[in-house]
């Protein structure tokens, strides 16, 4: 009796240490216990018929017996049906389950007249579950409440039988094994609740980590794919971004916080499965060159964008073998690599024409000066003519006037090879861009209104866009592409305009500049942006060279677009912070 007490003892001292197995694994060993009491309610009904026959007696168990196993079948069943059915309260199910466990098999030991060893065996399994899948303190009420149903039956049942003790320390001992079992099936139950706890903390530190991973796939700047046998499993929004593939509208991995685990990942395959199918669609020589890779190979190529929503440009594609067989592919914009180069480009042609500009200016200075006074010589001497009247002053004259046409040629071109010094010296003079916000629905009207006031040029904006550029190399791009719009409109027209229209297309601020004039030739837009190219007499061949490198050099790009009904240069730019 004193080893019972201390056991209890012992079992007391340690329940403020108490903790339960999380819910999930609650519920299936729940449910694997309450089948276990179902299949054992009915086998201990089936032995009593059985022993009933085997003894010769009466061909049915006694009453007592037959009423006392089917009221612990039929509950055996309902508990088992509402632990499937009923999610709620599982704890007061398993407790009242364990409780009449202990009941029934007391009142089966009662009928059995003496400690039975397969009925003992039952009560330690009612005592070791009920460590596992209770509290402590319900889990030794449980227990306490078997020990006294044991002890007092075997008590009472031996003054029932004149007092023969005989069969009492059997009880006694059977107590305090169900004791010493109760307390190492607690312990067994709390380094399962301590496992599961660094189990689900591995998990969280497993998906954090994940989350950080996504995160920082999805900041990238450059497009990252994975395919896995045929399949994309992953593609952040670069990709989205760079193959102006859109989001599917109706499906959204960024809102389901709140929704379970498993809805999460249906949202997210259904998102790459509308990814891949608009990719194979919009970008088939992509994809089938992609998939076309053996595996274990590297690959590495330069992939040209079609004409989808207004991008333009090149990607680099770097294909690369991972572990399991699958693949994973960097997509990489070109533009960040053209605008380092352009500023290269820059540079050295600054360099150049800063050690050559004066060389060219100074000996240009001195023709340009000497065709004035030649043309001055020729005025005067057209006055000197008009105040003599003889033969030879007039045959001198005419030869002056003759000569007059061709020193007035000199200096045009002269001006004109001035203008274009002076374009190239603008390029010598630019240093790195100097790139920063620029809101453009409240910087166009402003750039208007102080470079065009008086000529009709018709501001269209259709978004609240800002991009990244230099102010003062936009501002001269704008000058070089709206000067060209008027001029060739009052070609075409005897009232020169031009319309700006600035909107968005996926993650770009477009600027389209639209004139009236005749536009390109199919055979000259090759030669468009080339340096000294012009379909215009009057014009140098730099504006538009020069206004390319300047977007170049912002990482944007600038496109004539023969699709379009007017003539029509379109300036594509980053969108920062777009606000549609």
């Amino acid at each position: 009796m004193k080893f019972a007490i201390s056991i209890v003892s012992a079992i007391t001292h340690y329940l403020h240490q108490d903790d339960t197995l999380p819910l999930p694994q609650l519920r299936r060993l729940g449910l694997i216990y309450s089948s276990y009491r179902f299949v054992v309610s009915v086998f201990i009904m089936l032995m009593g018929y059985i022993n009933a026959r085997a003894d010769n007696g009466p061909l049915l168990p006694s009453f007592l017996q037959q009423t006392v196993l089917s009221f612990y079948v039929l509950l055996s069943l309902i508990l088992l049906g509402l632990f499937y059915v009923v999610s709620k309260n599982m704890r007061r199910q398993l407790a009242f389950g364990l409780a009449l466990d202990v009941i029934i098999l007391s009142l089966l030991l009662y009928t059995a007249g003496a400690p039975d060893l397969q009925l003992t065996m039952l009560y330690m399994v009612v005592v070791a579950a009920s460590f596992m899948l209770l509290h402590s303190s319900q889990a030794l009420i449980i227990t306490l409440l078997a020990i006294i149903f044991v002890i007092y039956q075997q008590f009472f049942y031996a003054i029932a039988n004149s007092m023969s003790l005989a069969n009492l320390g059997d009880a006694l001992l059977m107590s305090a094994s169900f004791l010493a079992v109760g307390m190492l099936s607690w312990s067994i139950s709390q380094r399962l609740v301590q496992l599961e706890k660094v189990a689900a903390s591995h998990a969280e530190e497993v998906e954090r980590l994940h989350v950080i991973n996504q995160e920082v796939i999805t900041q990238m700047v450059n497009g990252v794919i994975v395919i896995d046998k045929q399949r994309i499993v992953l593609a952040n929004l670069a990709a989205h971004q760079l193959l102006s593939v859109s989001h599917n509208p109706s499906v959204s991995i960024e809102h389901t916080s709140i929704d379970t685990k498993d809805t999460h990942n249906d949202n997210r395959n259904a998102l790459l499965s509308n990814f891949q199918q608009q990719l194979s669609e919009q970008h088939a020589p992509l994809f089938k060159t992609c998939l076309s890779v053996a595996a274990g190979q590297s690959y590495i190529f330069t992939y040209d964008l079609p004409a989808i929503a207004s991008v333009f440009g090149k990607l680099r594609v770097q294909i690369t073998p991972l572990r399991d067989d699958s693949k994973l592919i960097i997509l990489e914009d070109l533009r960040r690599e053209q605008a380092s180069a352009q500023q290269l480009k820059l540079a050295s042609l600054g360099q150049l024409t800063a050690s050559i500009a004066h060389e060219i200016r100074n000996p240009l200075a001195a023709i340009s000066q000497a065709s004035q006074l030649l043309m001055e010589d020729i005025i005067e001497a057209d006055i000197a003519n008009a105040s003599a009247d003889n033969e030879a002053s007039h045959s001198s004259y005419n030869d002056m006037a003759g000569n007059h046409e061709l020193y007035k040629m000199i200096f045009a071109q002269t001006k004109r090879v001035n203008r274009i010094i002076e374009d190239v010296l603008k390029l010598s003079r630019q240093q790195k861009a100097n790139q920063q916000p620029i809101a453009l629905a409240e910087w166009m009207p402003t750039f208007l209104e102080n470079y065009f006031k008086g000529h009709d040029v018709f501001l269209r904006v259709k978004t609240q866009p800002t991009i990244s550029f230099d102010m003062h190399q936009l501002e001269q791009v704008l000058i070089n592409l709206i000067n060209n719009g008027l001029r060739h409109s009052s070609y075409a027209y005897p009232h020169a305009y031009v319309e700006i229209e600035v909107y968005c297309a996926d993650n770009d601020v477009i600027i389209d500049t639209l004139d009236g004039g005749t536009g390109v030739g199919a055979e000259e837009i090759q030669h468009l942006f080339n340096p000294f190219f012009t379909t215009d007499q009057a014009g140098t061949g730099l504006g538009l060279y020069l206004s390319q490198a300047f977007c170049e050099a912002n990482q944007a790009r600038l496109l004539y677009i023969p699709e379009h009904e007017k003539t029509c240069f379109r300036l594509i730019a980053p969108a920062v912070n777009i606000h549609i």
